[in-house]
């Protein structure tokens, strides 16, 4: 019998080979998409988990409130690691990393940029599971200056040689490390990824017992099982004994007074599981995902193979009017329905079976496509996994089941009579069903085409959107440190060049990879009030290279010896500081070491506000000074042929034999990098809207198909009573339109809903327009009048006779 249900399975297949290509496509797509969105959830779910000690371990972070403005910070203060591993019990161990600023690092006759060097306590290798391939992860960073090393960056430095015991020499110092460490590489589905890892004990900020210090990731291990919120509800007392006296020496305000004035400063735990998706702090060692991000594409994933089932069960019932006799007959032979189910099952399962190895194959051909456009390395190597195996195939029937289940029934449940006089009905609940798949398919379509505009106008806005600085033409030298004494003088040699506008050195961009530098500050004339400012350190040349406009006052100047105590800041600044129209010639106080050093600054002048962070963030407070403002150059050119200019300019570079290689970026280049992670979300959106409304119109154009068949002898006798081709595809897709319609008006709040969400990460949005929804419902009404049309005018154009001859 299971013999005889395969040939006649293979047999209808063939038969009907462009129908069940098209049948077999189309759930293949939507296998194909769900897998590639599967395998990106699953990776972003993963991260951190690769950790042996993964669920016992918590990230130490920092949170404070100054005069109504929050502070939250991804880091902690030297001795916090300490302080805590010793005064409870339940910290099992206490580790640190400090980030290091990309520092130069040779051997030999080779120096490279090294970005990814940090700074770790001895433990760290023991809290963290990452496998040593040479050396003992236990003592290999105890020693001050020991590096442990990744394969790739020992094969870059030393070749295939043994890289233990080889000395680096670090930093413009030239300080000698020593390797004792060799790893393979930090997993992919890390929250920090680092290819260099040194003795912390070489830093003597690691040694200092300052608590405002805030620079170190800070890691505690817990009891397994531990509800790290029993710790958290102790912190509370750390930050009064040990926090409150830097309190007062740095703020100049008792613990208990700056709560009262509604301030507050707190130590918090954050799981490492929530790192990746679920952390919203300033100074995170690299860019995170976002939780909702992996809830929408796992939305889309479900919608997705949804609609694909949907459509196969709409292409098979569309042809059902086919094989019609073939199951009356069948009854009238003596088939069960219980027969009949199966045998349709089956060709629904088989049919799913091809199309679940289709879909693997366009999986497998589309994923390195998929991992240039999300910037992951995904692969699909676990397929071998027997376990995986099964579970795909358990899927397919799954799938197939479903998928197959109600073509089953509908098509065994035809009355043998009625079939056989040619009078094969629908009841309306039938139509009702496959009418509201077509409604949810589109349902799902116009909201994905209206979020994919929406989130490609706040693409387009934030490029567009004045930054309050020029960044057209602006190119930065990187690490222009490395020419000593010389980086002052190619300066002067650049400001003297035809194709050069202006130059200026700072460590600070103001968008991308940048130092950056956050202290506290107060007016003199009101030492109650603390505002947190980033500050930068600038030359007199900075405001005019990079284009910014004063608000008031003036910039700095050489003509003025007394600016080496002057500070510029912005308006965001002046209104925290209670300063009003008048803040010129105002005095700021800070402290400038951890002794308690204050230092005064007299306001020069106002800079018209700017975004030095991502348009998420509103403009905050900002101060510059003159000095500490080494790192980069910043070259404002107006020149087109730029890569003529670089060239010679590298020449210039090499010329004054300097520590490291010669490297640079363009401003807008570094912006519209900020914003990678949209634009990797817009991207991805509109594959999968794309994706989605093809899927749809292959189920339209199935149901279209049905209908068309229903409804042949009404086309046959409306012609021959004189309607026209027109008249008739009118007919047959006026119906659709009103589902397309119906769709429309469903789709539409709820995408503006989920879309005003998206909107309030940003502190600068978008409005979004009417007119979004009204080009995704007409894009959606023409796709569906085009799909429809097809089957409709092949029905009207059909000879009435043929279709009446039974009659």
């Amino acid at each position: 019998m299971i013999k005889n249900y395969f040939t006649i399975a293979l047999r209808n297949l063939w038969r009907s080979k462009g129908f069940s290509f098209i049948n077999i496509l189309g759930l293949a797509i939507g296998i194909a998409t769900c897998l590639l969105i599967v395998l990106y959830v699953l990776h972003e779910l993963s991260y951190d988990r690769y950790n042996e000690k993964a669920d016992q371990i918590v990230r130490v972070t920092f949170k404070g409130k100054l005069n109504g403005e929050s502070l939250t910070v991804a880091l902690a203060a030297a001795p916090v690691a300490k302080t805590l591993k010793n005064d409870f019990p339940e910290v099992l161990e206490a580790t640190r990393l400090r980030h290091n600023n990309s520092p130069f690092i040779s051997y030999e006759d080779k120096t490279f940029k090294e970005k990814s060097l940090a700074y770790v306590d001895s433990n760290f290798f023991q809290v963290f599971s990452i496998p040593f391939l040479k050396g003992d992860p236990k003592t290999a960073l105890i020693a001050p200056k020991s590096l442990v090393l990744t394969l790739a960056t020992a094969r870059k430095y030393f070749g295939h040689e043994d890289p233990i015991g080889k000395v680096l020499l670090v930093g413009s110092q030239k300080e000698a490390y020593q390797v004792t460490g060799l790893i393979d590489k930090v997993p992919s589905n890390s929250h920090f990824h680092m290819d260099l890892f040194g003795s912390l004990s070489t830093l003597e900020e690691a040694k200092q017992n300052f608590w405002f210090g805030i620079n170190f990731n800070t890691y505690l291990v817990l009891p397994k099982g531990y509800d790290y919120h029993q710790l958290e509800a102790k912190l509370p007392q750390v930050v009064n004994n040990y926090m409150g006296p830097d309190v007062q020496r740095f703020m100049g305000v008792s613990l208990e007074e700056m709560r009262k004035k509604g301030d507050e400063v707190g130590l918090f735990l954050q799981p490492l599981t929530d790192i990746h998706l679920r952390s919203d702090y300033a100074f995170e060692l690299e860019p995170g995902g976002d939780i909702r991000y992996v809830y929408i594409f796992a939305a889309i994933a479900v919608f997705v193979l949804l609609i694909a089932c949907i459509n196969f069960m709409n292409l098979s019932t569309a042809g059902a009017a086919k094989r019609a006799k073939e199951v009356g007959i069948r009854k009238v032979l003596g088939s069960v329905q219980s027969q009949l189910v199966r045998q349709f099952l089956l060709e629904s399962i088989l049919m799913t079976l091809l199309a679940l190895l289709l879909g693997i194959g366009l999986m497998k051909l589309s994923l390195p496509l998929f991992n240039r456009l999300t910037g992951k390395e995904l692969d699909f190597a676990w397929w071998t996994n027997p376990a995986v195996l099964l579970g795909l195939l358990l899927f397919g029937l799954l799938v197939g089941i479903i998928s197959g289940s109600y073509p089953a029934f509908f098509l065994s449940s035809f009355r043998p009579i009625a079939v056989l006089k040619g009078k094969l009905t629908v009841g309306r609940e039938s139509l009702g069903l496959r009418s509201a798949l077509v409604v949810f398919q589109f349902f799902i379509s116009i909201a994905l085409m209206v979020c994919t505009v929406t989130v490609y106008q706040q693409l387009q806005y934030m490029q567009s959107k004045k930054l309050g600085y020029d960044t057209s033409q602006v190119l930065v030298i990187h690490d222009s440190y490395a020419l000593g004494s010389n980086e002052e003088v190619l300066k002067k040699q650049l400001q003297a060049h035809p194709q050069v506008v202006n130059a200026s050195i700072s460590g600070y961009v103001p968008v991308g990879d940048s130092y950056n530098n956050n202290n506290l500050f107060q007016p003199e004339d009101n030492p109650d009030r603390n505002v947190a400012m980033r500050q930068y350190g600038v030359d007199h040349d900075y405001v005019p290279t990079l284009g910014m406009e004063m608000a008031l006052g003036r910039n700095f100047s050489q003509d003025f010896p007394t600016d080496s105590s002057a500070a510029i800041i912005n308006e965001a600044a002046v209104q925290l500081l209670g300063w009003g129209k008048d803040p010129l010639n105002k005095r700021l106080i800070t402290l400038v070491d951890e002794k308690g050093t204050k230092r005064a600054f007299n306001v020069i002048g106002v800079v018209k506000d700017f975004h030095f962070e991502s348009l998420h963030q509103k403009i905050g407070p900002l101060v510059m000074f003159l000095g500490n403002n080494s790192g980069s150059l910043l070259v404002k050119t107006n020149t087109r042929d730029i890569a003529g200019f670089l060239s010679a300019l590298k020449t210039k570079w090499n010329g004054f034999s300097p520590k490291g290689p010669f490297a640079y970026s363009f401003l807008d280049e570094r912006r519209d990098a900020v914003y990678q992670a949209e634009k990797t979300i817009g991207q991805t959106l509109s594959v999968f809207a794309g994706l989605t409304i093809f899927i749809a119109c292959l189920g339209l154009f199935g149901l279209a198909t049905f209908t068309a068949q229903q409804r042949i002898k009404e086309i046959g006798i409306r012609k021959v009573l004189g309607a026209g081709v027109t008249n008739l595809v009118l007919l047959l897709s006026g119906d659709f339109l009103k589902l397309v319609g119906i769709a429309f008006v469903i789709a539409t709040p709820v995408a503006w809903w989920a879309m005003s969400q998206w909107l309030e990460d940003f502190a600068y949005r978008i409005s979004i327009g009417w007119w979004v929804f009204a080009i995704a419902g007409l894009a959606a009404l023409l796709i569906a009048l085009f799909t429809v049309s097809y089957q409709a005018i092949k029905a009207a154009l059909t000879n009435p006779v043929k279709n009446l001859r039974t009659e």
